[in-house]
């Protein structure tokens, strides 16, 4: 898994694994999810997530695993 905040361009994106991406489709404005050829859904990314969260919670990741 991996996460990336990509400043200029305003997005975040998180891959959930490598295998390819055979589909895209925005669920809702500016939330894509991406699909591999089997129907799951391998990536997830948000645009304009400056105006979707405070920028300051942006510095900070937090992991949390039961």
């Amino acid at each position: 898994m991996r996460l990336k905040i990509d400043k200029e361009n305003d997005t975040l994106y998180f891959r959930l694994d490598e295998t390819a991406i055979v589909e895209s489709e925005e669920v809702e404005p500016g939330v894509i999810l991406d699909f591999n050829a089997d129907g799951k859904v391998v990536g997830i990314e948000s645009l304009n997530i400056s105006i979707r969260t405070n920028p300051d919670q942006l510095k900070v990741l937090r992991y949390e695993s039961a």
